[in-house]
């Protein structure tokens, strides 16, 4: 049974803000989502229950800052297509049942994520019985069951789809970077067009949700132009595609300001609104000789060197932390009417994805709030330029 958001649980909430406006020592605590109503949403995700009974995973003092801080709800994991539908004509639909429930009842937006990615994707799809690879034309009946399902499910009630996920690779041709469309299962089977019909299929499903492109690296301006290009290409087509989400999965020394801005410059000349998608500002070692994005596929050895604070942040990288949100957000707001949206990828410090990637186990502290969920010098920096 979907737990329901009792008179206990609001009171949390509340109880929340007033430690949050105490810590300020503000006569009045106004939260992230009310400061910036005039700009942009202020979102972030909720991981769904993957495993066990649990429909997420969320304690309440995290969930409390989720619905106290934040206007919109992405799912992590629970509307991947490895989750929602891990064998074929079988879905499980629990878990994000239970994330529109909160949504409703906290008038969240909705972020549905994602419907056509190449990770986290069940390997039926792609195989018949024989294990054999299924034929181009399986494959776009099976893309589309699947789109139908999922969107017609939540018509009316997800506003936002990120439909493709990652399609867009980087690689190096003579010393220059080049972009190219990745040569997933879904590519090399259908074909480039691929794109195109995920696109015609959700909107048939709905034909009133967003539909967004969503990807990483996004400030390497090759890969910027190459998928501003796509996105124009399939709008002259008559595709319905309406926003790109820009993963930020960032560190303390990227992206610079100059490179973000060029980035969103390329994306306004499209004509689509632009979300800041996935939020996250690394301050830990990244490993030499690794790409800045966030290819899950990496998986690099732990080292010491790697992992230099497992006993506690030293208070100058939090604010090295606070002065990098505080940056990328000036930015935000000076790109307020392309911007429509700023997803965190993460309440909580102990639950950031960056625990095991790019390395496995680190002690991370990407988030806006710490392990004893009180708000890090960076919440604080970002509600300054607003308040």
């Amino acid at each position: 049974m979907i737990r329901l958001l009792s008179l206990t649980f609001i009171l949390i909430v509340y109880s929340q803000s007033l430690l949050l406006a105490a810590s300020q020592h503000a006569s009045q605590y106004v939260p992230l989502k009310d400061l910036y109503a005039d700009k942009f949403l202020v979102g972030n995700i909720l991981a769904g229950g993957l495993e066990g009974n649990s429909l997420f995973r969320q304690d309440q003092e995290e969930l409390a800052l989720l619905i106290g801080e934040f206007n919109c709800l992405t799912a992590e994991n629970s509307m991947k297509m490895q989750y929602v539908q891990p064998k074929e004509g079988v879905f499980n639909f629990k878990p994000s049942d239970a994330l529109l429930h909160i949504a409703n009842k906290a008038e969240m937006e909705v972020v549905g994520h994602a419907l056509v990615w190449h990770h986290q994707v069940p390997q039926w799809i792609f195989k018949d019985k024989q294990g054999n690879t299924v034929s181009r034309e399986v494959l776009i009946q099976r893309m589309k069951d699947h789109i139908y399902k999922v969107v017609t499910r939540y018509k009316g009630k997800i506003k936002y789809w990120d439909v493709v996920n990652e399609a867009v690779d980087l690689k190096y041709e003579d010393g220059k970077q080049v972009a190219f469309l990745r040569e997933s299962p879904w590519y090399k089977i259908i074909g480039e067009d691929y794109i195109e019909l995920a696109y015609r299929f959700a909107h048939e499903a709905d034909p009133d949700a967003l539909l967004l492109y969503n990807d990483y690296s996004m400030t390497d301006l090759v890969k910027t132009q190459f998928v501003a290009d796509m996105v124009k290409d399939l709008k002259d087509k008559g595709i319905p595609i309406h926003g790109v989400g820009m993963q930020g999965h960032w560190h303390l020394e990227w992206p610079t300001n100059s490179d973000l801005r060029k980035a969103l410059d390329i994306l306004s000349e499209v004509g689509v609104k632009v979300s800041i998608s996935e939020l996250d500002v690394r301050v830990l070692p990244h490993p030499k000789d690794t790409e800045m994005g966030a290819d899950i596929r990496l998986n690099v050895q732990r080292l010491k060197e790697l992992d230099p604070y497992t006993d506690g942040i030293p208070d100058k990288i939090l604010k090295k932390q606070a002065k990098k949100y505080a940056s990328l957000f000036k930015v935000f707001l000076e790109y307020s009417d392309l911007i429509e949206r700023v997803s965190f990828w993460g309440v909580v410090d102990h639950h950031s994805w960056l625990r095991d990637w790019p390395v496995k186990g680190r002690t991370v502290y990407p988030a806006l709030f710490d392990r004893d969920y009180s708000p890090k010098p960076a919440y604080f920096a970002i509600r300054k330029l607003v308040e």
